[in-house]
């Protein structure tokens, strides 16, 4: 006897859909809150390094004009090659990312192989459609989806629209209110030669540039041990920036600040 019952697919979303609609993410009841009343994720960035690309994201969330939480995680690993972060409605974005990472593993034990690259930003793209109705309300999901394609040996990134609507890009992207601040700052230290530790580097600058700019966006809080989340995908898989590399970042782009752009 088969287990899927009625749906013969290996898609864990539309098993859902037909066998257990009433476990479906209900943000319809979420959309009835004042819109200021619910957090909301700020910047993120994803950037293709020498190997790999890096997806960041600051950890500040705000609900209107107040702090929600000051180290709320806009990251996560969706599976081995994989990353998602997020910015607009905390709450379905976060769950959002959740129900991919099942989805990718779900397809994986089903299929007995892991989902193409192009077929999980696809995934998440129809993920996205679904809570068009949500978004038209004011709880938007706008994430960046980036990972190691291991046919090509090469990272990718794709950012998408509150439609649904997919777009790689080439080389780097930001989103969330203080995106714009930190594409112009990636824009001016991007090389297609990166090594890891120089796009950390520019992940924290750009961050930076961001919660200068956007106050929404929170900085680097060395006081309360509070830092950006880094995520690095490689062919070996993806792994966390550790924080000393991140505060050394940090500390490096407070003494070029101070040495008036200088890098000496």
């Amino acid at each position: 006897m088969d287990w899927r019952g009625n749906y013969q697919g290996s898609s864990f979303f539309e098993l859902l859909q037909v066998e257990q609609p009433q476990l479906m993410p209900n943000m319809s009841a979420m959309g009835q809150a004042p819109i200021d009343s619910i957090p909301h994720g700020t910047t993120v960035l994803a950037m293709r390094y020498e190997g790999g690309v890096l997806v960041a994201g600051d950890r500040l969330a705000t609900a209107g004009h107040s702090v929600a939480s000051r180290d709320v995680v806009k990251v996560f690993a969706t599976d081995n090659h994989s990353c998602m972060a997020i910015s607009g409605a905390a709450g379905p974005s976060i769950e959002m990312a959740k129900v991919l990472s099942v989805e990718l593993e779900h397809y994986e034990k089903i299929e007995g192989q892991a989902l193409e690259l192009d077929g999980k930003a696809n995934k998440l793209s129809q993920m996205i459609r679904q809570n068009l109705p949500a978004a038209m309300q004011g709880l938007a999901v706008v994430p960046l989806f980036a990972g190691f394609d291991l046919r090509r040996g090469s990272g990718r990134l794709w950012k998408f629209d509150i439609t649904g609507g997919r777009y790689e890009e080439a080389e780097f992207d930001a989103t969330g209110s203080g995106g714009i601040y930190a594409r112009e700052t990636i824009k001016q230290g991007w090389r297609s030669n990166m090594d890891q530790e120089s796009a950390t580097k520019l992940a924290v600058d750009a961050l930076t540039a961001a919660a200068d700019e956007d106050r929404a966006t929170g900085g680097i809080d060395l006081e309360r041990r509070i830092f950006p989340i880094v995520k690095l995908c490689s062919r070996a898989g993806v792994e966390d920036c550790l924080e000393a590399n991140i505060e050394s970042a940090y500390r490096d782009t407070l003494a070029r600040r101070t040495n008036g752009g200088s890098s000496s």
